[in-house]
């Protein structure tokens, strides 16, 4: 049976979900991590793509992406993907595909749906259990979305910029009352 199109429409954010064949660890170390934040950095620059929010766990990662068109999704994922492949075999000695498969997209219809996919994906380390906080995990962009860290990989969607906008607003009036 032939694989269903994927559906992406230019500008448009998509969740991305990208998981280790057979569900297994993919991000064993925090060099790991470290080099899989280089290769989406360096997939970026590649691309007119853009990333809004992420999270690296153990065995896939999600991320919130608004590609310009099909093929620079289509190229940031190949980039950043084949990177980390060749990385982690060469670290172990192994070769072959570490991913299961083609990796998944979600079509973003929806301010609410947008900001439900911010939160999902930064609180996936507290559902897994991972961390009893969100802020002791560093792998995700919740300290970029929620605390105002710079993290170089972000750029704010502008659903996100006119959300602080309007918060910044709020505290000045509440000042002033």
């Amino acid at each position: 049976m032939a694989r269903l199109p994927r559906i992406v429409i230019p500008n448009q954010p998509l969740h991305i979900m990208h998981r280790g064949n057979n569900h297994q660890d993919i991000f064993e170390s925090e060099e790991d991590m470290v080099r899989i934040i280089e290769d989406i950095a360096y997939a970026l620059s590649k691309t007119d793509c853009y990333l809004h929010a992420y999270v690296i766990m153990t065995n896939h990662l999600h991320l919130l992406v608004t590609p310009k068109d099909k093929a620079h999704l289509s190229k940031f994922m190949q980039t950043m993907a084949n990177r980390y492949v060749r990385y982690f075999n060469a670290t172990r000695n192994q070769s072959g595909t570490i991913w299961e498969g083609r990796f998944k997209s979600c079509l973003v219809d929806s301010d609410q749906y947008l900001f439900t996919l911010y939160k999902y994906i930064e609180m996936n380390p507290i559902k897994a259990s991972m961390v009893e906080s969100i802020a002791d995990y560093p792998w995700s962009s919740y300290h970029h979305n929620a605390l105002g860290k710079t993290d170089k990989l972000i750029t704010e969607h502008k659903q996100y910029q006119n959300l602080q906008w309007l918060h910044r607003l709020c505290r000045v009036c509440l000042c002033f009352s």
